[in-house]
Order: C-alpha cells, then structure tokens, then sequence
C-alpha cells in the first residue's frame, strides 16, 4: 500500500493486523501536516520495499490504492516496470 496519508495507514494496518515498522511511523509523525513529504517519502519508502521483493524474487505486486493511484503510478515508473 503506497503511504500517502499517515491516519489511514495506522486505520488500515489496524483493520488487518499489519505491524507498521517503527522507523517508517516515526517518519511519518515527524513529517506532522506536511502531506507533500508524507507523499514523498511513502513513494521513497514503498518504491524500495517493492525493489528488494523483486530482487528475493516475487512473483509480482499487488498495491491496495486507496483511491490514490498517482501514487501507486509513481513507484510503478520508479521500479521500472513496463506498462500494460
């Protein structure tokens, strides 16, 4: 899931059981109501993510937009891939 909006990340990870690591939390708290950051970082933080599931070898990637595609869009060109 591209971090885009701290409140919903914490909303989400809470309605499935996922952990946020802590280092990415204290980030995201650290960028306070600066969402262009928050967005900038997320794309950052998610495109390397992304890169080293590659690199171990996933099958594929599947993103959960939240109806923030530019986002998803962003890291997709950031890594690489082709469009289909």
């Amino acid at each position: 899931m591209p971090i885009t909006n701290c409140t919903q990340l914490v909303r989400f990870s809470e309605g499935c059981g996922a952990e946020i690591p802590r280092w990415i939390l204290q980030r995201l708290r650290d960028f306070g109501d600066d969402r262009q950051s928050i967005v900038e970082f997320g794309i950052n933080v998610t495109t390397q993510l992304c890169d080293r599931l590659i690199e171990a070898g996933a099958p594929g990637l599947h993103f959960y937009t939240m109806n923030q595609a530019a986002a998803s869009q962003a890291i997709w060109a950031n890594l690489g891939l082709p469009r289909s």
